[in-house]
């Protein structure tokens, strides 16, 4: 079991590699400019010079060309941070709180008198059930894990124009000083990090605000409250992150392990109490998971983190390892409603280059990483 001071390379142990001709291989190698990228990183170990031609490519092929054309020229998606048309009520609220005075009310949908209508998102509002993904929050995720260059022209202006541009909704605060939920600001230090911008006094607020069990809970109203697996599953990703890319703190290093070990006495999905499975669509992969909790991305932070794999995995990778169809591949199973830009894949029911890639990154470290 890692110790709060333990540093572990992402995805190592590994596995050898499959062959290059292995028809699921082959069958990834065929999908977008962000899957093959990954696939030729996390599961063929290629050369480091033919990864990176293939990551470049997704700045201007497929869904990340697809995702950056819709950007408007200020920086944003769908003018606003977390929801669609809110750019100019968030700058209301920041000038507001400033003067002293109570924040304007949330404004209803399309309320926004100066607001550009957003380029034809799959499930308008109105239309759509569920959340909207189309704001600049969500989009800068789907980037990041797209794996667009964080040193390319494109998303060096983005993160210079989100830094100057964009508030949020909740307290008109610049988007990378965060916000008041936690796995808002899991995203944001998510983002912030993965563009290189300070998001430190984002990681500090998240440490504070880890509740008595080791969790987190964006829904939490008082200190004594009960973690949340989600949202302590996005904190110690993000935190993750962020230690790995400016060394971390002892501080923070302790934090993520007892994030950690919240999920981990839980077997990532038993009930502490009864333990019995909390919620049964835990056991469906869904892609994009979002802020949702599911098995499979539960056990992709832990090959992300590497290292040894913990004992208490055992239950959750056999869930994993049972959703492999007889062709080798995983499915697309419970995607999460609210209005996309664009849908990388569906319908629910089909497989999924996603959720086979992240199985096989999880199986490889996960084989060779087990007693």
């Amino acid at each position: 079991m890692e110790t709060s001071l333990k540093k572990y390379d992402a995805y190592v142990p590994r596995t050898p590699p499959p062959a290059a001709d292995d028809p699921v291989v082959q069958w990834l190698l065929q999908g977008d400019p962000a899957i093959r990228w990954q696939v030729l990183r996390d599961i063929l170990d290629a050369q480091l010079d033919q990864v990176v031609a293939e990551q470049a490519r997704v700045e201007h092929e497929g869904w990340g060309a697809g995702l950056l054309a819709l950007r408007a020229p200020d920086g944003h998606w769908a003018n606003g941070a977390c929801f669609p048309d809110t750019a100019a009520f968030a700058e209301r609220t920041a000038q507001a709180l400033a003067a002293g005075e109570p924040p304007p009310p949330f404004p209803s949908p399309a309320a926004e008198p100066d607001a550009e209508p957003a380029e034809g998102p799959v499930g308008q509002p109105g239309g759509e059930p569920g959340q909207p993904w189309t704001a600049t929050y969500p989009v800068l995720l789907d980037l990041c894990h797209l794996g667009i260059p964080p040193d390319s022209a494109v998303m060096r202006e983005t993160a210079r124009l989100v830094a100057h541009n964009c508030r949020w909704e909740y307290n008109g605060l610049p988007f990378f000083a965060g916000e008041v939920d936690c796995c808002i600001n899991a995203g944001t230090i998510l983002i912030g990090t993965y563009l290189g911008i300070d998001v430190d006094p984002v990681v500090q607020r998240l440490v504070a605000d880890q509740l008595p069990d080791g969790g987190w809970n964006c829904w939490a109203e008082t200190p004594s409250a009960p973690g949340s697996f989600a949202s302590t599953l996005d904190v110690v990703d993000a935190l993750l992150r962020w230690e790995r890319h400016t060394g971390g703190s002892d501080e923070v290093r302790r934090a993520r392990h007892a994030g950690e070990e919240y999920l981990l006495r839980r077997t990532l999905f038993r009930s502490l109490r009864t333990g019995g499975v909390v919620n049964p669509q835990w056991l469906q992969f869904s892609y994009p998971p979002r802020w949702h909790y599911d098995l499979l991305k539960a056990a992709s932070y832990f090959a992300l983190r590497g290292g040894p794999a913990d004992p208490r995995l055992v239950e959750a990778i056999e869930q994993v390892r049972a959703r492999r169809q007889p062709d080798g591949r995983w499915l697309l199973e419970n995607t999460h409603p609210g209005a996309v830009h664009l849908r990388f894949e569906e319908p629910d029911g089909t497989p999924s280059r996603w959720n086979t890639l992240r199985a096989l990154r999880v199986l490889r470290w996960y084989d060779a990483a087990s007693p």
